[in-house]
Parts: C-alpha cells; structure tokens; sequence
C-alpha cells in the first residue's frame, strides 16, 4: 500500500457531538483527547513519519469562555500525552497572544521524546494569516516560501482526514496543505474508530498523486 507521509488531522464535531449526547457543548473537547492518542498510535504503526492536529485557531479563541478553556485544557492534555511516547512534537501558533497556554511554550521548538521517530504537530492558537505574515516583509528574491513562514518546520501534507461532515480546510496550513487530498468523515472526533483511519488509508492508495505534473 502506498502510503502518505504525512497526515493533517482536524478533529471536528466536538460539540455537535456533546449536543447530540445532551451535554453542555464545552464538555465534546475532553472526549475528544482519547481519539488523539488512538490517532497517534495508528499512525505509528502505520509507518507514517508526520501527522499534525488542528488543535484551536486564532478565530476559536472568540467562542464562548467555557468552550475556550475547555479545548485549550484538551489541547495541553493532548501534548502532555504525546510526551510519553516515541515521538518528536512541535507546537505551532501564536505566542504573543494570551491565549496560547503557557505550560506549551516549551514546545515551539521541536522536542524529541522517548526515541523519537515520528512528528508531531499541533496548531494551538494558529491562524493561516499569521502564519503567512512574514512574507510581506520577506525578500521578494527568495523563492522559497516555505522558508519565510512560522509553520517553516512542517513539512508538505499528503493526506488531510477530517470528521465531523464538513468539506472545508478551515485555514490549515495553506502553504503545505496545497497539493494535499482531502478525506471527509461523517461521524465526530470523539466517536473515533480505527476503521475510520485506515478506511482513509486505503482512499489514498487508490489517488493518483501526480503534484499536478
């Protein structure tokens, strides 16, 4: 099976599911922590090198405050997990800003844990403007792009999976996200199953990934 290198994951439906479940839509984002490290787990057995989690972005911080901390709890808990195992985590976004957890700014340079091997990226507080906002000052002779833009250290998406029904980027990492496939769940993040993983796996085998060539 061919397999892509990398895979960008947003974990969507956090509080449609939380409704549908009769909660109180702040308490969908601590459901959705286990789904993580399941992800994780599979993507590591799998062989894939890279995966990032659309944590939060910039425009989420605007929802209500209950609903902020409680996804910005879950990403902590998130990268905490992470820790323990093999893996090298990079958290990218905006640290100026006091939304971005401080018990994460450790993380904004890439970490290596256990043995390492897999990548790991989570967006925390993460806005594609941003993101892209060096390039305006950026020698218009440098062709590289990638090089002048905060996310510099997350390498091409070969295969973004999102739940939750919606057929949208959302702002995900606009630059390495451009030639990427886009395979579309309908259950929400926290009623994950590892089907749903490589019943996306076998999507992109079936792809023909020519990069436009």
């Amino acid at each position: 099976m061919r397999l892509p290198n990398h895979i960008g994951i947003i974990p969507d439906g956090n509080r449609r599911w939380a409704v549908a479940n009769g909660m109180p839509k702040d308490k969908g984002y601590e459901i959705g922590i286990d789904p993580g490290l399941a992800s994780f787990k599979l993507c590591q057995e799998a062989g894939i090198k890279e995966i990032t989690y659309y944590g939060f972005t910039i425009d989420n911080t605007k929802r209500p405050s209950e609903q902020k901390k409680a996804f910005t709890d879950a990403c902590i808990e998130s990268v905490n997990l992470i820790t323990k195992e093999d893996a090298e985590i990079l958290v990218v976004g905006n640290t100026d800003s006091p939304a971005f957890p401080k018990e994460l700014e450790s993380f904004t340079t890439r970490r290596t844990f256990g043995k390492g091997g897999i990548r790991v990226n989570f967006l925390i507080n993460y806005g594609w403007q941003w993101d892209l906002n060096e390039l305006k000052t950026a020698d218009s002779s440098k062709k590289n792009i990638i090089n002048n833009i905060k996310s510099h250290d997350i390498s091409r998406i070969d295969l973004i999976i999102r739940w939750g029904g919606r057929r949208r980027l959302s702002g995900l990492l606009p630059v390495q996200s451009v030639y990427s496939d886009f395979y579309v769940i309908d259950d929400y993040w926290p009623d994950f199953k590892p089907n749903h993983f490589s019943e996306a796996l076998e999507w992109y085998d079936k792809q023909d990934v020519t990069l436009g060539g």
